[in-house]
């Protein structure tokens, strides 16, 4: 079983260096790396966006929460699509009218330079730590079905995959995403569509009787109306999903940086609205996964494991035979590569461009520049996956929309303010307006939690964008401006 995984890894980590090799073989400078020369088609991008989207985190742990929350996760989904609407019909047209490198240029015009820099420098933090965290579990997983035996540690195995990724990113980075991420999208969807089909013929039933069974199962509730205090009623998962949405893709170098790369405005508008549309079936896929697991492990009397992130690894492993076994590694391999390549290039550009000004500097010098901090920006990745292995965590999914609404909540404030009003705040006093925010939210959730027993959901990410817009509108300027822009 480990030897087959690791022929996978090796093929599969081949196709991807090919596929970089033949994109900057003619142009590898920082163009190519940060904007991919403008010249990427907008359907393109669009099938690979999937891939980044869902990464290898939400391979396992969506399937895996069916068994805890029913499939009411499928609320967010359908706010996604509005939040992705948004994005293109309000936040595009924004970024491409200024032409810009990375998105946060906008706060500096907006606001000034500390605005500027502080709105960066949250995405890098919550990037960096929401990546490290996907890449954590997918480099556990394989980590206990293949390396384990032949004991090999933890940290190697994370290292090796950042080398990995390093490897097939550092020359030409989002020139080179945009096509290997249709690759991996490719075999995410074609790994889960044949998981699906491998474990309905397990359960010996046909398509028609297999979608039957998944609508009557009890837990493929998808609406909640009727519990306001639930974290999976309707009206909070919809809202969230619609603020997740835009706050870690509109306000997302990672995701933006994709859709800059189309060639103008009406193409990355047709990606942004396509990628959005395609995401509602995929996740409703994983789901339906989740429910046919559940009726798998019934039907044999198998006890689950009680970490949800862990229900589809250990069947696919232990129980639903080679078949699924190799599907599984193809897709969170696909998954994994998928989600940390753009982010680790999305943050090597934001650090570059946004907090050293590399555009400033000479072509040779500038690349030089580039090339040092995706290495830095590699061993980031590396400290925060073991931190987490040390910490220890569970539902990781969860967690990282829990921190993306902490860490988001201040970007969500700032460009909220700067687009809909004429408050210009005090420049001087906006990093510090976006540290004490998500502050005193931690202490309004526990607050909550320890007198009227209000267990918050993600939309502190809502009440932390709120105290940011309310605390810069504060410490305005006499005078409400509104840059030309």
């Amino acid at each position: 079983m480990g030897t087959t995984i690791l022929i996978i890894l090796a093929v599969y980590f081949g196709l991807l260096t090919l596929i970089s090799h033949l994109v900057s073989r003619k142009n590898s400078g920082n163009d190519a790396f940060f904007l991919g020369n403008k010249k990427s088609p907008w359907y393109i991008v669009a099938f690979g966006m999937i891939g980044s989207s869902i990464s290898g985190v939400s391979f396992v742990s969506v399937p895996g929460m069916v068994r805890g929350q029913d499939m009411t996760y499928m609320q967010m989904v359908l706010g996604f699509f509005v939040g992705y609407a948004i994005i293109a019909f309000v936040l595009l047209p924004l970024y491409y009218r200024l032409n810009l490198t990375t998105i946060y240029g906008y706060l500096e015009r907006r606001f000034g330079l500390r605005s500027y820099k502080t709105g960066a420098s949250f995405f890098i933090l919550s990037k960096t730590i929401g990546a490290a965290a996907r890449l954590f579990l997918v480099v556990f997983i394989l980590h206990n079905l293949v390396f384990a035996q032949w004991n090999i540690p933890f940290f190697a195995v994370a290292a090796g995959i950042i080398v990995l990724i390093w490897i097939y990113t550092y020359r030409s980075g989002i020139k080179t995403i945009i096509w290997t991420d249709t690759l991996q999208t490719f075999c995410l969807v074609a790994g889960l569509v044949l998981i699906i089909w491998q474990v309905i013929a397990k359960i010996d039933v046909d398509l028609p009787e297999a979608i039957q069974m998944i609508g009557h199962h009890a837990n493929s509730k998808i609406f909640v109306f009727d519990d306001w205090v639930s974290k999976q009623n309707f009206f909070k998962q919809f809202l969230n999903g619609v603020l997740i949405a835009i706050v870690m893709n509109g306000l997302d170098q990672d995701m933006m940086q994709k859709s800059l790369t189309c060639k103008n405005l009406k193409d990355a508008q047709k990606n942004i609205v396509t990628f959005g549309a395609l995401y509602i079936p995929i996740n409703l896929l994983l789901l339906s996964l989740g429910v046919l697991l559940l009726i798998f492990a019934s039907q044999f009397d198998i006890a689950l494991p009680e970490r949800a992130d862990q229900i589809l690894p250990v069947l696919a492993s232990q129980y639903l035979g080679l078949p699924v076994l190799i599907f599984f590694s193809i897709g969170i391999i696909a998954a994994a590569f998928s989600s940390a390549d753009s982010a680790l290039t999305a943050i090597t550009t934001t650090v570059c461009v946004d907090l050293l000004d590399i555009e400033k500097k000479e072509a040779l010098k500038a690349v030089k520049t580039r090339r040092k901090i995706h290495i830095l920006i590699s061993v980031a990745f590396l400290l925060v996956i073991l931190l987490i292995d040390y910490l220890g965590q569970d539902g990781i999914l969860n967690t990282i929309y829990k921190i993306a609404s902490y860490t988001y909540g201040p970007l969500l404030g700032l460009f909220f303010l700067g687009l809909f009003t004429k408050v210009k705040p005090k420049d001087k006093i906006v990093p510090i307006v976006c540290i004490l925010s998500p502050l005193l939210c931690f202490g309004i959730e526990v607050t909550l939690k320890e007198v009227y027993d209000y267990a918050v959901g993600n939309e502190i990410l809502l009440a932390n964008g709120l105290l940011t817009i309310v605390g810069l509108s504060v410490f305005s300027e006499k005078e409400k401006y509104m840059a030309k822009l």
